[in-house]
C-alpha cells in the first residue's frame, strides 16, 4: 500500500540565480561554453540532491533557456535562418531564443523567435515555428546526457517531455498550413525517443499534455487519441500523462481512456474531479494527484488534504502517487535562505524545497499513519490557523471601501473623441508621436546604489541625489534623441510590481524569492498576504522632478491593478477579484495625485491582463468583467485633458480585443515587432477606437533594429489603423538593455517617425 512520491519539475535558476549569471557571462563573452555547461551540470546535481527521498525525480526539466525551445531542438525543428551558422548547437539555440549568441556581432545576428506566455503563468516560452514542409529529426543528446548524469548520481530518474499534441498546439504555422497535419511526421520521432530512453533502462517517462485542461475541438481530441495509440507501441517504457493548471472537464473521459500507464491530475484545481477519474481509470493504471500547490507559496493545510486523500489511498493503495500540482518552476527555491522576511509571515509560507517536505509528510502519514508525522502535522496546523486568524490579514476600512465601489468610478467625463481633441490642444504632439514604455537601462551603478541604500551603507539623501542624477541623464538623452513624450527612466525601481508592493500595506517581500520569467530574466513576486491600502504617494516626487527638467510631456509611470495581482503570489483565502478591486482603489489614488501635481500623461501598465484569463474561454467573461472594471476604476478619476496610456506585452490578445477597447485607455502600446505586426490582424475585423502604439523595437533581443525595418512595420500598421491614431514606441521597457544598444535603436526609431510623417504630408 506504499504511496509513490515524485515531482513534475524543479526550479532551474538556482537558489542564488547562478544560472542567470552564468548565462549572461557567456553571452557577454566573459566565460566559455564549457564553463556554462559546467554550471548547468552543477545545478542539476544540486537540484537532484534537494529532491532526494522522492521515489522518482524529474530529468530533462533543466534548461538553459526554455523547455519548449529545448524540445524544438530535440525534434530537429530549427528555423531555417539558423541552419548552417557557425558555433556549437547551444549557440544556435541562443540565436533562436534571443537573436544572437556569444561572439555574434550586429551583422551576424538573426531574428529571435516569438515569445509568449506559458498557459496562464508569467513564464515565457519560445514559440515553435511550423510550415507545410516542416520535418522532424531526433537529436536526443541533451536529454540522454542529463539522464547519464542522473544515473551516475544514483538518481531514480523520470524523464520529462512535453507531449506531441501540446507541442503542436503551442506552435505557429508560418504559412497557411494546418499544424495538426504535422502529427503523423512527428509521432515516429517521439516513438524513437521513447525507445532510446527504454534502452537506457528508463521505466517511467512523464509526458505533459496540459492542453487537456483547455477547450479542445474534435480534431484536437482525436489528435490525442492518434498520438497515444502510436506512443503506446514504444517498447518497455511506461507513460505518466501529466495534466495541470486546471480541470479536465469535457476532456476527462478522453484522458482516462488514453493508452498510458498513469495519469497526473492537478488536485489543487481539479479536486472535485478525483472521484470521477478514479471511476473511469483502468484498474491497472496509476493515478498521480497533485496535492501541493506548485504555483503559490502558502503552506498546504496538510490535515485537510489527508482528510480527503486517506480514503483515496485506501481505495487505490499502491496505484496512488502524490506530487505537487505542477512543476515547481513557478515558485522560489528555498524559504530557508530568507533572513529578513517577517517571521510571522514566513511561518505561513512554503517554497519549492518546503513543498517537497510537505509531499514527504503526506506520504509518511499515508504509509505509516498520521502518528508517525504528528509533530510536522501539528506545526503545520498551528501555522495555518495563525494565518487565518491574524489581524494583519484583515482591514475593515479597506473592505468598506471596496463595498462602496459603483459604476461611476469607472467612467470618464467625455468620450474618446472629445478627450482626444482636448489632449491634442494641450500636448501639441506631431503625427506619429514617439515615446518609450517607461524604463531606461538599469546600470550597474544604479543597482549598486540601490543595494547600498537597502543595506544602510548609503543614506536617503545621498540615494535620492544619485537617483535624481540618473533621471536627469535620462531626460537629457531623450532631449538629444528628439522624443516627443518623455519618461523619467524608473532608476529608483527594482521591479515594476515589487516597487509598488513595497509601498502598499498588505504586501511583504522575500530576499531570495526569485522565479524565472524567461531565459536569464528572473522576477521576485511580491507576497500579497492581507487587505491592500496605499499609505502615501509612491511616484509623485520622482515624476514631478523629471517634469521640472523639460518642457516636453513627462509620463507618470504606474503598474496597473490586474498586473500587480497577476504578478504577485496572491492570497488564496478570498476571490482574486476582491484583491484586484483593493489594488484598483490604491492605484486610483496615485493617478489622482499625479494629475494634481501637474502630470498630464499617465501610463498604467497592464502587461499581465491576458495571462490571468482562465484556460477555458467559457470562463473568460467573468474574469474580464472584473479585470477591465478594475482598470477603469484606476484610470478614470481624472479630467479629459489628462491622457491615459496602458501597455501590454508578449500576449496574444486578438480574441479579447473588444474587452481591451472597453478599457477605454486613450493610448495603448503593444508588442508587435517579434510577431511582424501579426497581432494587428485583430484590427482587420475590429474597429479599434482609440490611439495605439504597435512596438517596433524588440527590447528582449540585443539586436539594434534599423530605421527601414521600423518604417516597414509602421506602414503595415497604417494599413489597418488611421495614421493620426498611431504612436511609435518600443515593445516594452528598456530596463534590461544597455545604453550602447538603446541610443542607436531609439535614434533609428525617431528617424523612422520623421519618415512616416512625410508619408502623412504626401
Amino acid at each position: 500500500m506504499t504511496v509513490t512520491t515524485h515531482n513534475l519539475g524543479y526550479p532551474r535558476i538556482g537558489a542564488k540565480r547562478e544560472l542567470k549569471f552564468s548565462l549572461e557571462d557567456y553571452w557577454k563573452g566573459n566565460s566559455t561554453l564549457a564553463a556554462l555547461e559546467g554550471q548547468g551540470a552543477e545545478l542539476r546535481q544540486r537540484h537532484w540532491q534537494e529532491q532526494s527521498g522522492l521515489a522518482l525525480a524529474p530529468v530533462g526539466d533543466f534548461s538553459f533557456y526554455d523547455q519548449v525551445l529545448d524540445l524544438s531542438f530535440t525534434l530537429g525543428n530549427l528555423p531555417q535562418r539558423v541552419r548552417g551558422l557557425e558555433g556549437a548547437a547551444l549557440d544556435n539555440y541562443f540565436r533562436v531564443a534571443r537573436g544572437r549568441s556569444a561572439g555574434d556581432s550586429d551583422c551576424s545576428c538573426v531574428h529571435a523567435g516569438e515569445m509568449t506566455k506559458w498557459f496562464d503563468t508569467n513564464y515565457h516560452y519560445i514559440v515553435p515555428e511550423f510550415s507545410a514542409g516542416t520535418q522532424f529529426k531526433l537529436d536526443s543528446s541533451r536529454l540522454l546526457q542529463q539522464l547519464a548524469q542522473a544515473r551516475q548520481l544514483n538518481v531514480k530518474a523520470k524523464p520529462v517531455l512535453i507531449g506531441p499534441v501540446t507541442y503542436l498546439w503551442l506552435g505557429k504555422a508560418k504559412d497557411d498550413s494546418y499544424k495538426l497535419a504535422l502529427l503523423q511526421g512527428l509521432l515516429p520521432v517521439y516513438v524513437q525517443l521513447l525507445e532510446e530512453l527504454a534502452a537506457q533502462g528508463v521505466e517511467w517517462v512523464q509526458i505533459d499534455e496540459p492542453i487537456l485542461v483547455t477547450e479542445l475541438d474534435s480534431a484536437w481530441q482525436q489528435a490525442l487519441v492518434t498520438a497515444y495509440d502510436a506512443l503506446s507501441k514504444a517498447n518497455n517504457v511506461k507513460l505518466l500523462l501529466a495534466t495541470y493548471f486546471g480541470k479536465l472537464q469535457d476532456n476527462l473521459a478522453l484522458a482516462c481512456r488514453l493508452p498510458v500507464q498513469g495519469l497526473h491530475l492537478d488536485a489543487i484545481n481539479a479536486r472535485e474531479e478525483v472521484a470521477q477519474v478514479i471511476a473511469r481509470l483502468p484498474a491497472t493504471s496509476v493515478l498521480s494527484l497533485g496535492v501541493v500547490n506548485g504555483r503559490n507559496i502558502w503552506k498546504t493545510d496538510l490535515n485537510a488534504v489527508l482528510a480527503w486523500l486517506e480514503p483515496v489511498h485506501a481505495s487505490l493503495q499502491s496505484r496512488l502517487w502524490i506530487a505537487p500540482s505542477c512543476s515547481l518552476l513557478h515558485v522560489p527555491v528555498d524559504l530557508a535562505s530568507e533572513q529578513k522576511l517577517d517571521a510571522e509571515i514566513q511561518s505561513w509560507l512554503a517554497f519549492a524545497r518546503q513543498k517537497l517536505d510537505e509531499v514527504h509528510t503526506i506520504a509518511g502519514a499515508l504509509n505509516q499513519g498520521r502518528a508517525s508525522v504528528q509533530a510536522a502535522l501539528d506545526a503545520n496546523q498551528a501555522a495555518v490557523q495563525a494565518r487565518r486568524q491574524s489581524p494583519r490579514v484583515h482591514n475593515p476600512a479597506v473592505k468598506a471601501a471596496v463595498a462602496r465601489i459603483d459604476a461611476s468610478l469607472g467612467q470618464r467625463a467625455g468620450g474618446y473623441a472629445e478627450r482626444a481633441a482636448k489632449q491634442a490642444a494641450l500636448l501639441q504632439l506631431p503625427a506619429y508621436p514617439t515615446t518609450t514604455i517607461g524604463s531606461f537601462p538599469q546600470t550597474a551603478e544604479i543597482r549598486q546604489a540601490r543595494s547600498q541604500f537597502r543595506s544602510g551603507q548609503l543614506d536617503e539623501a545621498s540615494y535620492k541625489k544619485l537617483m535624481q542624477a540618473e533621471i536627469a541623464h535620462c531626460v537629457q538623452e531623450q532631449e538629444a534623441l528628439g522624443l516627443d513624450v518623455f519618461v523619467h527612466g524608473e532608476a529608483e525601481r527594482n521591479d515594476m510590481v515589487e516597487y509598488f508592493g513595497e509601498q502598499l500595506d498588505g504586501y511583504t517581500f522575500s530576499q531570495f524569492g526569485w522565479v524565472q520569467s524567461y531565459g536569464s530574466r528572473c522576477v521576485k513576486p511580491p507576497i500579497l498576504f492581507g487587505d491592500i491600502s496605499r499609505p502615501r504617494a509612491m511616484t509623485v516626487e520622482w515624476s514631478t522632478y523629471a517634469q521640472s527638467l523639460t518642457n516636453k510631456p513627462m509620463k507618470g509611470m504606474l503598474t496597473g491593478p490586474v498586473t500587480i495581482l497577476n504578478w504577485s503570489f496572491v492570497r488564496d483565502d478570498q476571490p482574486r477579484s476582491v484583491s484586484c478591486h483593493q489594488l484598483a482603489l490604491a492605484i486610483r489614488a496615485e493617478v489622482q495625485d499625479l494629475e494634481r501635481a501637474g502630470i498630464r500623461v499617465i501610463q498604467i501598465d497592464e502587461a499581465a491582463l491576458r495571462e490571468g484569463l482562465p484556460l477555458r474561454k467559457s470562463q473568460w467573461a467573468e474574469y474580464l468583467r472584473w479585470a477591465v472594471e478594475s482598470f477603469r476604476i484606476t484610470a478614470n478619476g481624472v479630467a479629459d485633458e489628462t491622457q491615459i496610456h496602458t501597455h501590454m506585452c508578449y500576449s496574444e490578445f486578438n480574441d479579447i480585443i473588444a474587452q481591451i477597447a472597453g478599457m477605454d485607455a486613450d493610448v495603448i502600446t503593444i508588442e508587435t515587432s517579434r510577431s511582424d505586426m501579426e497581432l494587428l490582424d485583430a484590427f482587420d475585423d475590429f474597429n479599434y477606437p482609440n490611439d495605439i502604439g504597435p512596438g517596433v523595437y524588440d527590447i528582449h533581443s540585443p539586436n539594434i533594429p534599423g530605421q527601414e525595418q521600423m518604417v516597414k512595420l509602421m506602414r503595415k500598421a497604417a494599413e489597418r489603423i488611421p495614421a493620426q491614431r498611431l504612436w511609435v514606441n518600443p515593445d516594452c521597457g528598456l530596463k534590461t538593455r544597455g545604453w550602447k544598444e538603446v541610443i542607436p535603436a531609439l535614434a533609428n526609431m525617431v528617424a523612422a517617425a520623421k519618415t512616416l510623417r512625410g508619408d502623412t504630408v504626401a
